[in-house]
């Protein structure tokens, strides 16, 4: 391919260089790109040809800047090693490819803190964020839902979209199952205290215990992966419990590996239930009950109904949408033994 005569092939050309080479304004250069119908067709097609023999590539951003479009989302996420992100992500990344948006996933680490720094970062490039478990504070979302379209998952906030599976039926159900198992008393391993979904599932299942006339006993806060499990292991082997929910999968699986090497016995001398039905849910051992939320399906909704309230002249719907949530049912949990194992 012929190159532009008086060009410095070793430096990376700028818009300048191109309307330089050919006899325009920069100004010209910038509307060939951004606002092809403002420029002379003959002389657009001729910037065009130039800036490819050029190397030169127009920044999407920069020319992003005038009208806020970057076709750009921002999902936030609490910690992207833990598999409850996996379909979420996927998900979300189909319902932007869809609509013709790039998503860029930024991970938290479960951190207050780390994620307002990201957003900080992130909001002057993307059009609009997914907040995927928040730990920030109400009020430190909403002031952040003033300055891009936001939409929750797993968390309620009046006046603020939010899609969220139906963790109140979820642990009622899994209430239901101990107790069909003759469980009369059973454990909730807790999640993060900032975690909204926490606060429902325990809820849930102290009024289902209560109706059920079962003894419900909450243990944590944990940290929502394997090793607060394995941290709660010394307090489920000193109480009465016969039965465990956890806060989610990872923290269940960890529990249930704890145990083992404590020699009690899944689900013969205790039954654990987890929520979120995770990759590795069902090739544990032994396979894990769990609620499971339909992951894939919060992803996309809740980029989906990014994307429609931000084209929508109208204040977007707040009213939460809710997921249904299924209880499956797998190995570990059985009929309560009559006599517990010491």
């Amino acid at each position: 391919m012929p190159t532009v005569r008086g060009v410095d092939e070793r430096k990376v050309p700028t818009i300048y260089d191109v309307a330089a080479a050919c006899g325009v304004a920069p100004s010209t250069v910038s509307r060939a790109f951004s606002r092809p119908g403002r420029v002379n067709a003959e002389t657009a097609a001729r910037i065009r040809q130039v800036a490819e023999e050029m190397g030169y590539r127009a920044n999407p951003l920069a020319r992003a800047l005038p009208t806020g479009k970057t076709s750009l989302l921002a999902l936030v996420v609490s910690d992207v090693t833990n598999p409850f992100y996996f379909e979420i992500i996927r998900g979300a990344e189909l319902a932007a490819t869809e609509a013709d948006y790039t998503l860029l996933v930024a991970d938290v680490h479960e951190s207050a803190t780390v994620e307002r720094k990201a957003l900080e970062r992130a909001l002057p490039l993307v059009e609009g964020v997914v907040l995927g478990t928040s730990r920030m504070s109400d009020s430190a979302i909403r002031v952040m839902a003033q300055q891009r379209p936001t939409v929750v998952l797993n968390r309620v906030l009046t006046g603020i979209p939010s899609v969220i599976t139906d963790n109140a039926r979820g642990a009622r159900r899994a209430v239901e199952h101990l107790a069909s198992l003759e469980h009369r008393t059973i454990g909730y391993l807790a999640g993060p205290e900032a975690s909204w979904a926490d606060g429902m599932r325990w809820r849930a299942m102290r009024e289902a215990a209560e109706m059920l006339d079962l003894r419900v006993q909450r243990f944590g806060p944990f940290a929502p992966t394997l090793a607060g499990g394995a941290e709660a292991v010394p307090l489920v082997v000193a109480s009465n419990v016969t039965a465990v929910v956890a806060y989610n999968d990872l923290v269940a699986i960890g529990l249930m590996r704890g145990l083992a090497a404590a020699d009690v016995r899944v689900p013969r001398d205790v039954s654990v239930v987890g929520f979120d039905n995770i990759f590795g849910a069902e090739i544990c051992s032994p396979a894990l009950t769990t609620v499971a939320a339909p992951l894939t399906a919060l992803g996309k909704y809740a980029v989906q109904t990014l994307l429609a309230g931000m084209s929508s002249r109208t204040p977007p719907q707040t009213r939460p949408a809710l997921l249904p949530a299924e209880l499956i049912i797998r190995d570990s949990t059985a009929r309560r033994a009559r006599r517990r194992r010491s």
